[in-house]
């Protein structure tokens, strides 16, 4: 006999035994509930004044019974067990309501976290015990995208005695699994890629929290996913377990179902314990924004200091996140987007490992940082200055290089399309020689182990004698980039060096506008600013001509504290 689920405590053995035998009695497959089953769940129910319910499999075997009290009961915990994604539980939910109640919010919220095929609830007459209505509900397979309230991800079936419920039970749940089926082969097709549902939780201004959402659609999209919807959520608290409301997960749970997600995407980092949370709850991969930049660092890393200083950064990101089995907050990526690189590992063996292959990395990564540095010192013995092209991701760095150089670096409108740092000569009006680094774009919120790991790389524009700041003008996010950026060389210290304010992709906006960019950024950081178009050649010669000031400045500034003045 299995052992029934909930609180047994103050039952009578004769009331056990009955309850039990719920377990040898089997339903119609068609059927929702028989009347016969339903009236003895309703008199068990009247009798010990608790709620009772049954978990019943598509062939009409009772798999669970629950004992409850008289305002609920709690279903057993199913997160081992497995669903398919266009597929719902297999367990239809059949319990008593003593109060006469409509399905509730805590019934809903089962139905969806749990993807049952149906939930039922059965009136129980107070006086005689005998069944009444049967209310009814299941998950919508899809909704249309303006219709986002919550009663949209139900449809309930009309309330009638168990005698008078003439719907074909199996024929509804395969109707409802072809359009569920249907509904993910439309995304494979259309999207032709994994697909994510992107997250925002935030306790500020839904403003910001759309801002970064924005950004992270396209990070996304630069990692090679689909965004089918987008969430956000204000709250006065993130939940520290789950980080959205329960309300919010069971509405995303449903909409992931509906769409055909194969991820959520969280803007945020999250802590393993939430990952596993979440990933119990949704049974789809879970990703946050960490995760999500080194996933799109692990596919751009073409030389071998770029594959380690991600691979490092990887490891160290993981290795907090290991714990055991099924659980884990990697136990869901089987590869794909947040599953590249040296994935999950068996804890404590696994652990050593990873951090003997962190050890080596490092040390691999310092034979590296030795190497550049001796190439810096070789550069500064041949008195050549050096400027380096910082900026946001995507602001148009490589494009510049190519025009200024002449060269066929990757240049591509997305996130981090040049991962490895590039060095080409330049030569200027004057016939005079510099070196220009276009170097890996920066980003809000870089975590900070990839930050770490390429510490070595960004250490190139350390010796350089002029930064230039390239700033999209076209984005409407500009002003927030420029203090990502601004804040990420002070980090580095490297706010010391000078530094030229240039706002690229100028053709894509009107000349006033970009005046009005040019003045407010004067007035806040007290910098001179250039506009020009990477695209158009004809409007780089006074970029030109300020690189050729500067580094005659720097290398005057040089010389004279080589030879002072009375020296002889």
């Amino acid at each position: 006999m299995r052992s029934l689920h909930g609180n047994t405590h103050g039952l009578k053995p004769n009331q056990l035994r009955r309850i039990e035998k719920l377990y040898q009695r089997r339903i119609q497959p068609h059927q929702i509930v028989t009347p016969e089953f339903a009236r003895q769940l309703s008199e068990l129910s009247h009798e010990t004044r608790r709620q009772i319910g049954v978990l019943i499999d598509r062939k009409g075997y009772v798999e669970y019974v629950i004992v409850g009290d008289a305002r609920g009961i709690e279903l057993p915990d199913f997160k081992r067990v497995r669903v398919a994604t266009d597929r719902f539980r297999g367990l239809r939910c059949v319990h008593t309501h003593l109060r006469g109640e409509d399905l509730t919010r805590d019934d809903l919220t089962d139905l969806a976290l749990l993807r049952l095929d149906l939930m039922a609830a059965i009136d129980v007459d107070q006086e005689s015990g005998l069944p009444g209505m049967v209310r009814a509900a299941h998950i919508l397979p899809g909704v249309t995208p303006d219709q986002n309230g919550p009663g949209n991800h139900f449809s309930f079936l009309e309330p009638a005695m168990a005698s008078q419920l003439n719907v074909d039970f199996l024929t509804l749940i395969e109707a409802l699994e072809a359009e569920l089926s249907r509904n993910r082969r439309t995304v494979k097709r259309i999207a032709n890629a994994d697909a994510a549902i992107l997250i925002n939780v935030t306790t500020g201004p839904v403003s910001v929290a759309e801002d970064s959402l924005a950004e992270l659609r396209e990070l996304t999209q630069s990692a090679g996913l689909s965004v089918l919807d987008e969430i956000i959520q204000r709250r006065p608290a993130i939940d520290p377990r789950t980080v959205l409301g329960k309300g919010k997960l069971e509405e995303l749970l449903i909409r992931a179902m509906q769409l055909g997600a194969d991820a959520i995407i969280f803007d945020r980092e999250l802590q393993a314990a939430q990952v596993r949370s979440i990933s119990e709850a949704t049974d789809l991969k879970v990703i946050d924004r960490s995760q999500l930049i080194l996933d799109i660092f692990a596919q751009r890393a073409q030389s071998r200091e770029g594959k380690i200083q991600v691979e490092l950064a990887q490891l160290k990101y993981i290795l907090p996140r290991l714990v055991m089995g099924q659980d884990s907050a990697f136990s869901r990526l089987a590869g794909g987007i947040g599953g590249r690189g040296p994935g999950e590992t068996k804890l404590e063996t696994d652990r050593r490992r990873v951090r003997d292959r962190i050890n080596r990395l490092e040390k691999e990564l310092a034979a590296q940082r030795g190497h550049r540095a001796q190439r810096r010192k070789e550069r500064l013995r041949q008195q050549v200055p050096v400027v380096s092209i910082v900026g946001y991701t995507n602001a148009g760095k490589s494009t510049l290089l190519n025009i200024l150089t002449s060269s066929h670096v990757l240049a591509e409108s997305r996130m981090f399309a040049t991962l490895d740092p590039t060095t080409r000569r330049l030569r200027l009006p004057r016939e005079r020689e510099v070196i220009i680094n276009d170097t890996v774009g920066f980003i809000r919120d870089l975590p900070p182990d990839l930050l770490a790991a390429f510490r070595s790389t960004i250490e190139e524009i350390a010796g350089s004698s002029l930064l230039i700041h390239l700033v999209d003008a076209s984005n409407p996010r500009w002003r927030q980039q420029i203090s990502s950026v601004d804040r990420t060389l002070a980090e580095l210290d490297l706010n010391t060096i000078p530094r030229l304010l240039v706002f690229n992709k100028a053709d894509r906006i009107d000349a006033e506008e970009l005046n009005a960019m040019q003045r407010e950024s004067a007035l806040q950081d007290g910098v001179e600013s250039l506009a020009i178009s990477a695209l158009n050649a004809k409007t780089l010669p006074p970029l030109l001509e300020r690189i050729e000031a500067a580094t005659n400045q720097v290398r005057s500034s040089e010389l004279f504290e080589e030879f002072p003045v009375g020296s002889r």
